[in-house]
């Protein structure tokens, strides 16, 4: 199986072409030879190799901001929390390279005789475009449609932008056609039939939803494009929820060194005998980057074992971490470390460590053994797995209005069966929706479905934590304010020693002024560089306390046009809210 991904990357490494960002330049045809290439199959499918470089690294999926958005605090913040972001001068996510070369492809591959290999090569380019595409309309809203490479005195180098809609009715095209033209057999590296699919669910949830709680009109549609393609991938049965023991088998996935086909769909593959490997040990495990830990409001949306909401228990907010760990959805344990953690490898029990965690909650989802410390993981990362597949479906219907309990038992009770929770009941949602998560999403409307839309939340919340997915979502259900938040961790009485897993030993020793004499054994932590909400009498861990947060409903889910491309263009508009030097000023910005 590591073979393909090798294949591909050499591929890559042979046809990618260097050029400028900007899609204002053309496109060096004559250094390609074209009309020399796309010949026959074989040319066709290594052009096509090098559009893999387009999907994210091990890096961007679990690690990158602000992708996790408020899931997760760390030592620094991004701009797009702080209120920071500036109009760049150039960059700034407006490139157009990859698009060149897909285009590039689709001008010449009718070269190929071969028409069979041809429609299966041309489904991956426009999977291609589509997954291109769906980038820039989340990142910027409206963008140029361009589907071939423009000569130098083409006119739609100064066109404006086309409306996000028209782009997405282009986008649909395009994936419509690799569903119908891509393989079948099932690979974890290659782009298929049912990777196709599980883009068309992605895109279709996020724009639908996205186009529903922004008030832009026309999301019905799409919703129910976003049910179609996930219930097909779902009728045909080639996937299915990976199931070993449900104390083990969700973290199971994510430290497999083979994607575990069962489930996975696509991922990045990784391999330390052809030095491709990455590094998710180091970044969650040291004190260099970014210290990482969960929130303390995912670890309150975590349900308990039997099904009931933590967050009616009185006192749940003052529980210390023991008390609040006992007796929970397993994942939760299957992703931090919660007591009686061993990591691979270890028959050692180990409590969470403070000096990487800025929160407490450290992570343990990806983690392998010691020895693929220092950058060395080989374990493979999910880029679209079929438990994100069914959450969409059951979103999606549950925003349309459609759901019904059948649904719920074909999507979310298989999740919660794979770690032997009790299945989402629809009715008893509806009729008791969870104050916590009404708090935590404001925005869901007050119609029947509001209890099971934010349950659904709180099931893709738990299920695809650290996965890339947070700040998307985010986005679409018009949830910014929420990064505006306080980021907090553990709660502690105050100042003291704690013996974090209940084993006998003091763990965590809380202090003021001098550093008491150490123990071996022990984490020291002065009070003042670890934050409690009151001081010396205690409280929850705050990340950051003296960094303000703030988030402009008007103009910060869209991201700025680069300058350059306002003043080279004078078609384009700016998006509300951001600087307009050198381009024309939208009516929004006046």
């Amino acid at each position: 199986m590591k073979q393909i991904f090798h294949y591909i990357v050499i591929s890559i490494t042979i046809f990618l072409l260097s050029c400028n960002d900007s899609y204002l330049e053309r496109y060096p045809l004559a250094e390609l030879a074209p009309e020399n290439y796309f010949r026959n199959a074989k040319e066709l499918e290594n052009y096509t190799n090098s559009f893999y470089d387009q999907l994210p690294d091990a890096l961007a999926i679990h690690y990158n901001n602000p992708h996790q958005a408020d899931d997760e605090a760390r030592n620094t913040l991004p701009d797009e929390f702080r209120g920071t972001r500036i109009t760049p001068g150039s960059g700034g996510g407006w490139s157009w390279s990859a698009l060149r070369r897909i285009n590039l492809y689709l001008e010449y591959s009718h070269q190929c005789d071969d028409e069979t290999a041809r429609f299966l090569y041309d489904g991956v380019a426009r999977f291609f475009r589509a997954y291109f595409y769906f980038d820039k309309i989340i990142r910027f809203g409206d963008v140029p449609w361009l589907d071939s490479v423009l000569g130098v005195d083409d006119e739609r180098l100064r066109a404006p932008r086309d409306s996000r809609k028209f782009v997405f009715g282009k986008m649909l095209e395009d994936i419509d056609f690799a569903i119908e033209h891509g393989r079948t057999q099932k690979s974890g590296q290659l782009i298929t039939k049912w990777t196709a699919l599980a883009l068309k669910s992605r895109m279709c949830l996020f724009e639908g939803t996205f186009r529903k709680y922004h008030d832009l009109g026309d999301w019905e549609e799409i919703l129910q494009e976003c049910v179609n393609a996930s219930q097909e991938l779902m009728n045909n049965g080639i996937y299915s929820i990976y199931t070993s023991n449900p104390t083990s088998a969700y973290h199971e996935l994510f430290i497999a060194e083979n994607a575990i086909l069962d489930e996975m769909i696509l991922a990045r593959q990784y391999s330390e005998g052809a030095a491709f490997i990455h590094s998710a040990n180091f970044y969650i495990l040291s004190a260099s980057y970014g210290r990482p830990g969960m929130q303390k409001s995912l670890v309150n949306s975590y349900l308990m074992k039997d099904g009931s909401r933590f967050t009616d228990i009185d006192g749940y907010e003052t529980m210390q971490f023991y008390e609040e760990t006992q007796d929970r959805d397993p994942r939760m344990a299957q992703t931090i470390r919660t007591p009686g953690y061993k990591r691979i490898g270890s028959n050692q029990m180990s409590v969470p460590d403070f000096a990487t965690s800025v929160t407490g909650y450290q992570y343990s989802k990806y983690i392998l053994a010691p020895q693929y410390d220092a950058g060395r993981n080989i374990n493979d990362m999910p880029i679209f797995r079929y438990a994100e597949v069914l959450l969409n479906f059951a979103e999606a219907k549950a925003e349309l209005g459609t759901l019904a309990q059948d649904d719920i038992n074909r999507s979310i009770k298989l999740l919660r069966d794979r770690v032997d929770m009790p299945n989402l009941d629809m009715a008893t949602a509806n009729a008791s929706p969870d104050p916590y998560l009404i708090s935590e999403y404001p925005n869901v409307s007050t119609g029947t479905n509001r209890g099971v839309i934010l349950e659904i939340r709180r099931e893709r919340r738990i299920e695809l934590v650290k996965e890339g997915h947070r700040y998307r979502d985010l986005m679409r259900w018009k949830e910014g304010k929420r990064l505006e938040r306080p980021f907090y961790g553990m709660y502690f009485p105050g100042v003291g020693e704690y013996d974090l897993d209940r084993n006998g030993t003091i763990d965590l020793v809380i202090y003021e002024g001098s550093a008491p004499t150490p123990v071996p054994g022990r984490q020291y932590q002065r009070l003042g560089e670890l934050v409690l909400e009151n001081g010396k009498d205690g409280g929850r861990i705050i990340n950051l306390p003296d960094i303000t947060k703030e988030w402009d409903e008007e103009k910060d889910y869209l991201y700025p046009i680069p300058l350059d491309e306002l003043l080279l263009n004078s078609s384009l508009t700016q998006n509300p809210g951001w600087d307009t030097a050198g381009g024309i000023v939208d009516e929004n910005n006046k």
